[in-house]
């Protein structure tokens, strides 16, 4: 079994060397340095790497690992994520016309759930990712969704599915990790957030099950399952789409709404989602799949934006102990999120769906 590295710093020349060389024929690395560093979800360091022979192999390369706290590296570990991103990167995006950072190393272990990417790193090569208070535009927006559609339509089928890609799964679900968050964010930030958001967080903690099951309910196939503003990020005016840990199985819808709640700003999401949805409709059918009716699509929109309140869970316990652009990126991932379920009237749908406290 290969090594896989547990810190950036043990990422060496010889290491590194061996792990390109299946792509760069010839390739001899001299040094890497670790020229940046911070933890998120997982461990993210930029390096920056000197050859004795390049053989094409990039200087930069943005990497990812398993956190580094022992007690977070063995829960994320645990979730799978990190395998999923580098199956997908290994197996699947090579295969797609989305666009995604190309990926110069992925590897996995699945005895410990450690894995190590090494991709490219999109600010040295001019792309930009948004700090949270900046969205994608309704023209890219428009663009993104027919990417999406791409996927989605690609793995429609379940033979294809199980044929390309037998390792995605439905979705993660551990009602009592957000549940607590949430309750936490109700029991001591009540006056922070909104009474639409506030109800819909209640009803989870109630109902998380039931939500759960609704989420899932209709045609299934591999989504992204994350796709919101720090997921993506814009290249010359086409958007990219980062972070595939949560890839999964579930209803395309849940990308569409999730995409269109969290990715947009919020005044643009307003004049431009019923017509982006109706785009992405239109692609889908005709693609070949059967037709799904706006109202129907529409309903499925106003449901899934509750899933804006879970992904906001560790938001709304508002940790101190946060750098200046989180605390940004926060604050407009909340907003958005606030705003989707109150425009969308999203406790309404819920409870017209029978899902009530």
């Amino acid at each position: 079994m290969e090594r896989i590295p547990g810190t950036p710093d043990a990422i060496d020349a010889a290491w590194l060397t061996d792990a390109l060389s299946k792509r760069y024929s010839g390739v001899r690395v001299a040094a890497v340095e670790v020229a940046e560093r911070h933890e998120a979800t997982n461990s993210h360091a930029r390096l920056r790497v000197r050859y004795a022979a390049p053989a094409g192999a990039p200087e930069w390369m943005f990497c990812k690992l398993l956190p580094s706290e022992p007690g977070r590296r063995a829960a994320i570990a645990a979730t799978g994520m990190g395998a999923r991103e580098a199956l997908f990167y290994e197996r699947l995006a090579p295969s797609l016309a989305i666009r995604v950072p190309d990926a110069y190393v992925a590897r996995h272990d699945d005895r410990d759930g450690s894995f190590v990417l090494l991709i490219e790193d999109l600010v040295h090569g001019g792309c930009r990712v948004s700090d949270g208070t900046v969205g994608v535009s309704a023209a890219a927006a428009a663009r993104a969704l027919e990417d999406l559609a791409q996927l989605h339509l690609r793995f429609a089928d379940p033979a294809r599915r199980r044929a390309e890609a037998p390792w995605v799964l439905p979705p993660l679900h551990d009602p009592g990790y957000g549940g607590a968050m949430l309750h936490h964010g109700l029991t001591h930030h009540r006056h922070r957030l909104g009474d639409a958001f506030a109800a819909v967080a209640a009803l989870y903690i109630d109902r998380a099950d039931a939500l759960h099951a609704l989420w899932q309910q209709g045609p299934t196939t591999v989504i992204h399952g994350d796709p919101h503003i720090g997921n993506l990020f814009d290249d010359a005016g086409r958007t990219g789409f980062l972070d595939w840990g949560i890839l999964s199985t579930g209803t395309p819808l849940r990308d569409v709404s999730y995409f269109l709640a969290m990715a947009l700003s919020i005044d643009d999401r307003r004049a431009h989602e019923r017509v982006l949805l109706q785009h992405y409709l239109d692609v889908r059918a005709a693609g070949g799949q059967p037709a799904i009716s706006f109202d129907d699509a529409w309903r499925t929109h106003r449901i899934h934006a509750a899933y804006t309140v879970v992904a906001s869970c560790q938001i709304v316990t508002f940790p101190e102990k946060l750098s200046a652009g989180r605390r940004i990126f926060s604050h407009a991932f909340l907003t958005r999120a606030e705003a989707a379920v109150e425009d969308l009237e999203t406790l309404a749908a819920l409870r017209e769906s029978g899902v009530t406290a």
